[in-house]
């Protein structure tokens, strides 16, 4: 089980890339696509207070036929925001996120964010995981334990 703190070491890059809840949707989209990513934090005073994702453009904006040049980011943003410590595992975050319908967790360590774990950085460590274990059990069984 690797924990929360290890998977934000091992991302390398630990930036958490945030928009005020003031900004327009525009402004969001365009930080988004600038860093290839699919969501934004939205901290106000460095609190979270939402998180604006390309799921909440395309159904709060496109498909409602608003404009994302006049509309805030507090307008469509998610403001029930779950977070996780840096001493969760990642099989607790994976079954949060699976039963909670989420792909982003922000990672609060004393009230300060450090950090954002997505769904694609719990996959890509589970599948390490694995196959870490099918080698260990495939010397195991050809005898090659060392």
């Amino acid at each position: 089980m690797t924990a929360v703190a290890d998977l934000l070491k091992s991302k390398g890059d630990a930036a958490v890339h945030t928009i005020g809840p003031d900004d327009s949707v525009f402004d969001a989209l365009e930080r988004m696509a600038d860093k290839g990513i699919g969501a934004l934090l939205v901290l106000q005073d460095d609190a979270i207070v939402g998180i604006v994702t390309e799921r909440d453009y395309a159904r709060k904006i496109a498909l409602k036929g608003r404009t994302s040049v006049l509309t805030q980011v507090r307008d469509v943003m998610t403001t029930s925001v779950m977070s996780i410590k840096p001493t969760q595992t990642s099989e607790e975050c994976m079954a949060l996120m699976t039963n909670n319908r989420l792909r982003h967790l922000p990672v609060v360590d004393h009230g300060r964010l450090i950090g954002l774990i997505s769904i694609g950085d719990l996959v890509k460590d589970i599948i390490s995981e694995q196959k870490f274990v099918i080698e260990q059990l495939e010397h195991y069984i050809s005898g090659k334990i060392s």
